[in-house]
């Protein structure tokens, strides 16, 4: 690995890790607010945004940042961080232990870079993807520096599809999986990654939730598949608050027209 992706790695290693500690200790033990979008919002989140744009603007100079609780248009830099400080924050006030820090390193609107830490669990995926830029990146998907893989499984009643709380009509006779439903959009599509469940659906996904989780489900072999606009490459000075981006992920392409079906029934 070059000494620039290492930086990347170790940066987005090290500043989780940080902010995770403290939010740990604020984990079922702050108040919510409600933001105008009807989503929830703590002081948690907000220091957690803060300290790790801090973080980003001391260590990249001239990198672009977009974030769920700060700037969320996107500026259009060659080189920018996507920040989702606090994924899942309903479960955190309520003392669930799914909950994600989200970092994803965009180059020229594109995601290449994506690290995921989930402190209850001490759970760190990362993975690289090159996409169709130029760039010489490593490969891969891992969690805690352990590669990880989609499945090749066929469907069966043993097996997992995953939901968020808008999307739960899709749930149709002939679904051969039995229901999850996370409440965290980026761990969600993480468990995907690691060959946990077969497949995925966020009706309402904004930028951050999906833009660390976008390299890592293809670089473990998964398949993302947008149902409405393209979220990738972003565009200079558009404003991504009020902007979801439906996603189905399936652990192969092979499993797009099983599960398309029961997705085509949600609204969207």
């Amino acid at each position: 690995m070059s000494d620039f992706w290492t930086t990347i790695l170790e940066f987005a290693q090290t500043t989780t890790t940080r902010v995770g500690k403290q939010l740990m200790l604020d984990f079922g033990q702050v108040q919510a607010s409600q933001k105008a979008d009807g989503s929830l919002v703590t002081q948690a989140d907000k220091w957690a945004d803060q300290t790790i744009c801090d973080a980003i603007a001391s260590t990249f100079a001239g990198y672009g940042i977009l974030s769920e609780e700060a700037d969320k248009v996107f500026p259009g830099t060659e080189w920018c961080w996507v920040i989702d400080p606090l994924d899942g924050t309903t479960n955190f006030t309520r003392g669930i232990p799914i909950w994600t820090i989200s970092l994803g390193l965009l180059y020229q609107g594109v995601p290449v870079f994506g690290y995921v830490y989930v402190p209850p669990t001490n759970q760190a995926f990362h993975g690289f993807w090159q996409g169709t830029s130029e760039l010489a990146t490593p490969t891969g998907a891992f969690l805690n520096h352990h590669p990880i893989h989609s499945s090749a499984d066929e469907p069966s009643n043993n097996h997992f599809f995953n939901l968020c709380s808008r999307s739960t009509a899709a749930i149709q006779e002939g679904l051969r999986c039995k229901i999850r439903m996370l409440g965290v959009a980026s761990y969600n599509f993480l468990t995907v990654a690691t060959g946990a469940t077969l497949g995925g659906m966020e009706a309402t996904p904004k930028v951050w939730d999906i833009a660390a989780a976008w390299v890592i489900v293809q670089a473990a072999g998964g398949s993302w598949v947008s149902l409405k606009t393209e979220p990738f490459p972003l565009l200079s000075g558009e404003d991504y608050s009020d902007r979801s981006f439906p996603t189905l992920v399936v652990s192969r392409a092979e499993l797009q027209p099983v599960f398309q079906p029961f997705v085509d029934k949600v609204k969207i």
